[in-house]
């Protein structure tokens, strides 16, 4: 057994069947030009053969006496066939019921009992496509280790065969094997430990200027002065997605204009959007919405050892600004001023900050509580980078990558992009009872988009 971090363990702990807590990602490929019609099942059974298991996709959670799932535990007896599946769409194998399929299978449990990870591959789907589906415990990974795990799988080679999948390495392992080192092992805790005690030592400091700088200079977004929205309400375990794409050359030449960068301009077409969804709805709150936005503390080194390493920014959305442009330039200065305040600051001091804003969605989970508690913010806006360029595997090419990801209590939308090869893929997660007709967020999207570009007089 391998002891569990603590930022990881947290997404077990507070883990419920009103509240499953697994990211997923929705891929969608284009069969190689005469792929016969088995060719989806062909890439299962193929699957099904590949038994040497990463240890990452061997752990599963164990917990010491009655305190919780507090270790990971490896999984020598793997029922693979269990784990990756094989589905099929109803013709006419529209993109809107690959939705609805996605939609339900992210609504439902991991077993706990099995490692916590699954696989489904989709087939049906119009236009000689298919899709892969996969879900992955938060306490597992993140959003940038997922991708990372994803890239290593593909090959930017469209004449590449016998490719391995991510849950299997492409060198051969010892599958069995605990993890050694880092935070898992006993060693790797003593020589933690030595750090955190440095850091949050030295925290004390970063916490008097954070307060300087909301209470006196109201240079940050303030913890808490989110107003009350119909997204900060409890939430069922009923999920519905809905995903699209967009040019990068777009949303690069608004930035370019108004001088934002891609993240910026991607705030502001949520921002946009989430304006006129709300009004149509009558919905809409007189202060603006306030989103948490993760930022990556994991740097290059860290490879593939899954985990959670991230920030957070409160980040206004400007949603009570009509002109389009003045809202993204507000946008900007809000993230602009979020990013200098943790220059400097350790990785622990910055997650030890970041988890003020979540105190509430602990709180939350207690029935009747979310009632009492302010909303520290409206909803998580996530930007994960991805490939820039085409991938394939086994000869077909990735179309889209999509992030499916999770509506927390009393935050029941979440909104995910990745980038890839020219294009910013928008998922958007929300709760099926409290967030309707979620799908209309995309159209939202394109007229937010639009409106900028027509303010900037952009071709």
């Amino acid at each position: 057994m391998a002891m569990m971090p603590v930022t990881d363990s947290m997404f077990l702990l507070g883990e419920s069947r009103e509240h499953p807590l697994h990211v997923g990602g929705l891929q969608l490929f284009q069969r190689p030009e005469g792929a016969g019609p088995d060719f989806v099942g062909n890439l299962h059974r193929e699957l099904l053969s590949e038994v040497d298991i990463g240890s990452l996709f061997r752990r599963r959670p164990r917990g010491l006496g009655t305190v919780g799932p507090l270790a990971w535990a490896n999984d020598d007896d793997i029922d693979l066939e269990y784990h990756v599946r094989l589905s099929a769409l109803p013709a006419p194998g529209q993109v809107r019921q690959l939705l609805e399929l996605v939609s339900r299978l992210h609504g439902s449990l991991l077993d706990r009992h099995r490692p916590l990870w699954e696989a489904h591959l989709i087939d049906g789907l119009s236009e000689n496509r298919f899709a892969v589906y996969t879900k992955v415990h938060h306490a597992l990974v993140d959003g940038v280790s997922a991708l990372r795990l994803l890239q290593k799988s593909l090959s930017e080679d469209p004449d590449e065969r016998d490719m391995r999948p991510p849950w299997s390495p492409r060198m051969r392992t010892d599958a069995a094997a605990a993890p050694r080192g880092g935070e898992g092992s006993p060693l790797g805790g003593i020589a933690n430990a030595f750090g955190a005690v440095r850091d949050v030592i030295s925290l004390a400091p970063a916490v008097v200027r954070y307060a300087n700088q909301v209470f006196q200079e109201q240079s940050a977004t303030l913890p808490f002065e989110a107003p009350k929205s119909m997204f900060n309400v409890p939430i069922t375990g009923a999920r519905r997605f809905a995903a699209q794409g967009w040019p990068m050359d777009r949303i690069r030449a608004v930035g370019v204009a108004a001088g934002a960068t891609v993240n910026d301009v991607m705030l502001a077409m949520c921002a946009g959007a989430l304006r006129e969804y709300m009004i149509e709805l009558g919905a809409l709150p007189d202060k603006p919405l306030v989103a948490a936005v993760p930022i990556s503390l994991r740097s290059d080194s860290d490879g593939d050892a899954g985990g959670n390493a991230v920030g957070l920014i409160l980040c206004t959305l400007a949603t009570d600004v009509e002109d389009p442009v003045e809202r993204l330039t507000a946008i900007s200065d809000s993230m602009r001023r979020g990013k200098q305040f943790y220059s400097g600051m350790s990785q622990l001091q910055i997650t030890a900050l970041s988890a003020i804003p979540f105190a509430p969605l602990a709180v939350a989970l207690v029935p009747g509580a979310q009632k009492l508690t302010p909303p520290a913010f409206n909803l998580l806006i996530s930007n994960v980078p991805g490939p820039k360029r085409p991938l394939y595997w086994n000869g077909a090419r990735m179309e889209g990558v999509y992030p499916v990801s999770i509506p927390y209590e009393g935050q029941a939308l979440n909104i995910t992009v990745t980038s890839y090869d020219g294009s910013l893929e928008f998922g958007l997660t929300g709760c099926r009872r409290t967030v309707p007709h979620l799908q209309r967020l995309l159209a939202h999207l394109e007229t937010s988009l639009a409106a900028m570009e027509k303010e900037l007089v952009i071709a």
